[in-house]
């Protein structure tokens, strides 16, 4: 939306929000007008209809649904007359505040938590602009006035419709303000932590929702790509000729990593892809041996007393606590790399103008405007020179986050000057993809006479930076001494969060030694957490409560027995048990229930909330 557009559109009522490190707030007309875009995220047309921008990239978590529904609640909104919208691709505009840096990043389980404050605070500021419109109409205080949904509603029962008001609406100078405490106590809320039906499930339903794939463009061509079979490594020179004389084949595009096949259908692309003889240059991934890496390597940085080392937790003197131990414990694990699979391959599709001065790309990504600036970069653009349109995901998992393929598709399409439709098999993304990383970790603990843990050490070791050391901390266990650490080394092999990220290997290294420490002690392990490991009292309530659910302490069937673990995790704490057998003849594990105690906060869509809880599940069990 322009200038011209947002100071007068047609009677149709336009709010933009700014959001900050401070929050969110309404921006006034002359704010706007100065602003680099328009960023309409509330617009409420005569007939009703409230339309509600969401910065949540939809793939599947609610996110889409969740945001614009925090709005809609504050600003007593009907829902039924809500539409919602993807967010333009720019962080600046529409992004949440994220270690004093604006994102639009929807993993890490942030959307809610990063927007809830800001979108609610927004809210109920439009409430208060058609407030203070209708009361001006009537000639009456705003404080005598009302609001239900859709409607301003005055003693007498006289109604105003929110369309109503947006025909006639003035923005008041200045802007009304918001204290936190006007916003809705838990006993008035309509929509948050009621069932409301997610919005992208019809179209999804019924067939009408729209993926990358999905999209077709006039005079649109067909890519796939050929990647180096080691990570880093670029094309030198290939078969071209004989491939270009291939069915349908239109021709080939030089990448930085890998050639791309562009033919007059994906079958013939695909095709020729088979028959595509390239030679690679050197990658500093050439001679990689992931086994020895993970065996031996790992171990190695971990015991080198001269290793580069990052100190991420020093509480105390755990020396001191390990020199006077009544007893020590130590365990070793490692954990492979993990592939995303996510169901829907990568895509995106891309169009050029015919100046070659801009670009449009189709995509569902996780981080829009980190896909927006790869764009950019890789055709050297400015931001301002790319439009991302924001399409649902078939899964994500940290894969699509960071817009690798779309700048491919948009390296392609000005190539050959044609829209394309790039597609990557699923042989390439497991080949060419981004992995979770390795990770060797070693830890050890140290217990007093009284049994209480009383040290602890942890040090994680391989490639990936932050991506190992998520999850390593135990917020939850109040041990006084404590050392944990990272240390690196570099191999060159791709590597992207993977749900849960460092949780998902770390937590299982400190959950598991828990257990062997309090198997060894003869305790068990809820009581072991609760008093050896001095469990927190929110953590304890959580340990109690799973202790119940699951009825912790009734005889198991013959052959069966239950695992616990604890996790914290972006504000959300987490005990689960589950209760397994294993064929001791082939080794197999096999689950037959899990139960699972959340303390999560205030929880906006509780199916949503549910169904992340059991979907965690399901995809820990195959990490």
């Amino acid at each position: 939306m322009n200038r011209r557009e947002f100071l007068k559109t047609s009677g149709t009522l336009t709010f933009a929000i700014a959001i900050g490190a401070e929050g969110a707030r309404l921006m006034s007309a002359a704010e706007a007008a100065t602003a680099r875009e328009i960023n309409a995220w509330v617009r409420i047309a005569p007939d009703g209809t409230v339309t509600i921008l969401s910065a949540g990239a939809e793939m599947g978590q609610g996110s889409m649904t969740s945001l614009p529904l925090m709005v809609a609640e504050e600003m007593d909104a009907d829902w039924s007359k809500v539409r919602i919208e993807f967010a333009p691709a720019d962080a600046e505009v529409y992004g949440y505040v994220f270690q004093n840096q604006k994102a639009m990043a929807i993993v890490g389980s942030r959307a809610v938590m990063y927007y809830h404050n800001g979108l609610r605070t927004a809210g109920a500021q439009v409430r208060k602009v058609l407030l203070a419109n209708a009361a001006d109409k009537w000639g009456v205080p705003a404080s005598t006035l009302h609001t239900e949904p859709g409607f301003v509603v005055d003693g007498s029962g006289r109604k105003l419709s929110y369309g109503e008001i947006a025909a006639f609406a003035k923005m008041p100078s200045p802007l009304p303000a918001v204290d936190k405490s006007e916003l809705k106590t838990k006993d008035r809320y309509r929509y948050i932590g009621k069932a409301i039906p997610r919005r992208d499930i019809p179209e999804k339903v019924n067939g009408s929702a729209r993926y990358a794939m999905d999209v077709q463009l006039p005079g649109m061509v067909y890519a796939t790509v050929r990647h180096a079979p080691v990570h880093g490594a670029a094309p030198e020179s290939w078969n071209d000729a004989k491939v270009k004389a291939m069915k349908g084949v239109l021709g080939t595009v030089r990448l930085p990593d890998g050639v791309a096949i562009i033919a007059d259908t994906l079958p013939h692309a695909l095709g020729a892809r088979k028959a595509l003889e390239v030679q690679w240059g050197k990658s500093v991934a050439d001679g990689y041996d992931s086994e020895t890496m993970l065996m031996k390597t790992y171990a190695a940085v971990h015991a080198d007393p001269n290793a580069k080392s990052q100190t991420l937790e020093a509480k105390g003197d755990p020396k001191a606590a390990f020199a006077n131990a009544a007893k020590t414990y130590k365990a070793e694990f490692r954990s492979d790399y993990g592939y995303h699979a996510q169901m829907e391959p990568l895509n995106a599709v891309a169009r050029v103008n015919a100046a070659g001065n801009h670009v449009e790309v189709w995509e569902g990504t996780q981080d829009p405007a980190s896909s927006r600036a790869a764009i950019a970069q890789a055709l050297g653009f400015k931001e301002e020179q790319v439009t991302l349109h924001q399409c649902y995901m078939g899964g994500g998992f940290g894969r699509r986050s960071l817009g690798d393929y779309s700048a491919e598709a948009a390296r392609i399409a000005r190539g050959v000057r044609k829209p394309v439709k790039l597609v990557w098999t699923r042989e390439e993304d497991m080949q060419y993809g981004m992995f979770r990383p390795q990770a060797f970790q070693c830890l050890e603990a140290a217990t007093d006479k009284e049994g209480s843990v009383s040290g602890w050490t942890h040090c994680v070791v391989g490639d990936g930076g932050v991506l190992l050391q998520t999850g390593i901390r135990i917020p939850y266990y109040q041990v006084p001494n404590q050392y944990i650490e990272a240390r690196g080394t570099s191999h060159g092999i791709r590597l992207k969060h993977w749900r849960s990220v460092g949780h998902v290997f770390n937590v299982f290294a400190i959950e598991s030694f828990v257990d062997q420490m309090a198997a060894e002690a003869g305790i068990d392990s809820i009581k072991f957490r609760i008093e050896n490991m001095n469990a927190t009292p929110r953590t304890r309530a959580l340990l109690e409560k799973v202790a119940e659910m699951s009825d912790w302490q009734a005889p198991r069937p013959q052959g069966r027995a239950l695992g616990l673990s604890l996790s914290d995790r972006s504000g959300s704490q987490g005990a689960g048990v589950a209760e397994v057998s294993l064929d001791r003849a082939s080794g197999k594990i096999r689950v037959h229930k899990t139960w699972l105690a959340v303390d999560g906060g205030l929880v906006v869509q509780p199916e949503m909330a549910r169904a992340n809880i059991e979907s965690g599940i399901l995809h820990g069990l195959s990490s």
